[in-house]
């Protein structure tokens, strides 16, 4: 009976899977490099050749050449929103959904939508304009993807708040890096191309410089080469096929640690297209009654995180973290443990840390690796 009922929600999905739109999107390492231009670009190619494409909301940050890109093609009203005294406007993705085009262009994937919206977040919107069977094209720049958020603040010294879970990504039919050289971007930041006049000299000295562009340039072509390798595991059958991967990332109440350890392994389990878990091992000390509050906040905004990245959360209450750990890795096949890294050197952690010395020796007899992030 169970298999049977798993058959047909398999069937189902694929049912559901046929009837939704198809998703593209558009990557790039800053502002500037010309995704918003390019989706324009393809829409007027699109409407040539006869298809009924439309712009559901675009950005054009008053640049000329984008700007003129508009004419002639069809726009979809945004609605009126009044907040805190000042007419704003926002996507509006009824009636989107209700002029059914096959093809709307949806511009700043990461923005968050003002309060009162249906939707917290414009990638919201647009999984439901998906499901109702209309193709999406978007467009972000790569520090707006979530897992990448540590990574571009260590190049940048700038934390980006406005991001998109990598799970959304992961849903693409197809991911376009739109490259530039750092001098070719500086070129255009210079020319006035990105910013007013008044905030280049600012851009230059902080996000626009040369270093950061060429690293940020590096995260964006290996996010869309990753990408393409994920369709081709998912859609194209080997002959002999590997041993698949399954991450399970171990986390305990420490705020930084945790987060660390969850964006990481996202990013190894998004390369490896593979299912991966959170777990948390609820000792006595730490039950209901006796976390602190800011300790048990702080995990309840890493199981959000972790969800939003594409992980299922393990809760467990046991007073042998080891034995707890490799139970779950067990019972689900994990091929890799994720731990963060300890705050003090290995050494003294082999030799004074019980919980660590003891997994190492579970390990040692088991099919699993053990990775230590840093």
């Amino acid at each position: 009976m169970e298999e049977t009922k798993k058959s047909a929600q398999e069937f189902l999905n694929l049912i559901k899977k046929s009837k939704r739109g198809k998703f593209k999107v558009y990557i790039g390492m800053s502002a500037g490099v010309g995704k918003t231009y390019r989706m324009l670009q393809e829409s007027h190619t699109l409407l040539k050749n006869g298809i009924d494409v439309k712009i559901g909301f675009i950005e054009t940050h008053n640049r000329k050449e984008t700007h003129d890109l508009l004419a002639g093609l069809p726009l979809i009203p945004r609605r009126k929103i009044f907040y805190k005294g000042k007419e704003l406007e926002e996507m509006d993705v009824s009636a989107v959904i209700n002029a059914r085009p096959e093809v709307v262009i949806v511009d700043e994937l990461a923005h968050t939508n003002i309060e009162g919206s249906k939707n917290e977040k414009r990638w919201q919107d647009v999984i439901e304009i998906l499901e109702a069977g209309i193709s999406v094209i978007s467009a972000l720049n790569i520090q707006h993807i979530e897992s990448l958020n540590e990574e571009v603040k260590t190049i940048t010294g700038i934390e980006v708040k406005e991001r998109v879970p990598d799970s959304i990504i992961a849903q693409a039919d197809e991911v376009v890096n739109i490259d530039l050289t750092a001098d070719e971007l500086i070129t255009r930041l210079k020319e006035g191309k990105i910013y007013q006049p008044d905030k280049v000299e600012m851009a230059l000295k902080n996000f626009f410089k040369s270093e950061h562009i060429l690293q940020l340039r590096e995260l964006a072509l290996k996010e869309v080469a990753s990408q393409v390798e994920r369709k081709v595991e998912s859609e194209i059958t080997k002959v002999n096929t590997i041993k698949h991967e399954r991450f399970l990332a171990c986390i305990s109440s420490n705020a930084n640690t945790a987060k660390t350890v969850i964006r990481k392994t996202a990013r190894l389990a998004n390369y490896y297209n593979s299912k991966w878990f959170v777990l948390y091992v609820q000792t006595p000390k730490e039950s209901a009654d006796k976390i602190p509050l800011d300790k048990q906040r702080h995990l309840i905004n890493h199981f959000k995180l972790a969800t939003e990245l594409g992980a299922e959360i393990i809760k467990v209450e046991n007073s042998e973290i080891v034995k707890a750990i490799m139970q779950q890795a067990e019972e689900r096949k994990i091929s890799t443990i994720c731990i963060g890294k300890p705050h003090f050197s290995l050494i003294k952690v082999i030799l004074a840390t019980n919980i660590f010395n003891e997994l190492l020796k579970k390990l040692s007899s088991s099919d699993i690796d053990l990775v230590i992030l840093s």
